[in-house]
């Protein structure tokens, strides 16, 4: 993470562990943090519900938007459109495409800074990490860094002091998040990654592969029962 420790920072929360390890950071660090979800008619839309836990665990407020009627609009994607198959794979296989919502981290960051603005809210955060950049080009420091200056020419003059765009884990792996969360005894057990949105975990879909590597690498317990067991 660059620059001071917000004061007041609003995290856009999917129920994951990416973005719950980085709400855990922050109010480990001090801040105080509110969470933010949206709803944009993903399949997996029971994260919203590890959201809300997780703002529970936390005392924060959570608050969810409705997107739904954009993302019908946002057609083509597996996470939007009940017509496309989730692919199982890693997220660096040619098939992660396919998962990919047009423009998705750019709305809701920018809703999300928005949210800061009307609350005088010193930072917007997100949980995006190194494994991510492959597939999803709105995970990336460039993008990120460019969002930074959109954000404070088009809020020029009503940022509180100081403002800043917060991605703690940008340069790191999920084994990394994993490690940190771990510390700061994040309850892995209520956070959410399945892309299929189904009663378990599938264990074989992008996120949920990249979910138990994580684990294994960073040597910590998963807690997560999948509904496939490893392939050895």
């Amino acid at each position: 993470m660059t620059g001071h420790t917000p004061r007041h920072a609003v995290v856009i929360a999917s129920g994951g562990l990416d973005s719950s390890a980085a709400a855990y950071l922050l109010a480990a660090q001090g801040a105080s943090v509110s969470l933010l979800s949206f709803d944009y008619g993903q399949r997996h839309r029971k994260e919203l519900d590890s959201a809300a836990a997780i703002a529970d665990q936390l005392g924060a407020v959570h608050d969810v938007v409705d997107l739904t009627s954009v993302g019908r609009l946002l057609a083509g994607s597996a996470l939007t459109d009940p017509a496309v198959d989730v692919p199982s794979g890693h997220y660096t296989d040619a098939s992660m495409g396919i998962t990919v919502v047009p423009n998705r981290n750019a709305i809701m960051l920018e809703v999300a800074v928005g949210v800061a603005v009307a609350a005088e809210a010193d930072a917007v955060a997100f949980g995006a990490h190194t494994g991510d950049h492959a597939v999803y080009p709105d995970c990336r420091a460039d993008f990120f860094e460019k969002l930074t200056e959109s954000v404070r020419a088009g809020n020029e003059g009503f940022l509180a002091p100081g403002f800043q765009l917060v991605a703690p884990f940008l340069h790191v792996t999920k084994a990394d998040i994993v490690e940190t969360a771990a510390r700061l005894n994040l309850p892995f057990h209520l956070t959410w990654s399945c892309y299929r949105g189904e009663d378990l975990h599938c264990g074989t879909c992008g996120t949920c592969s990249e979910r138990r590597e994580a684990f294994a690498e960073a040597g910590v317990s998963d807690p997560t029962p999948y509904a496939t067991a490893v392939v050895r």
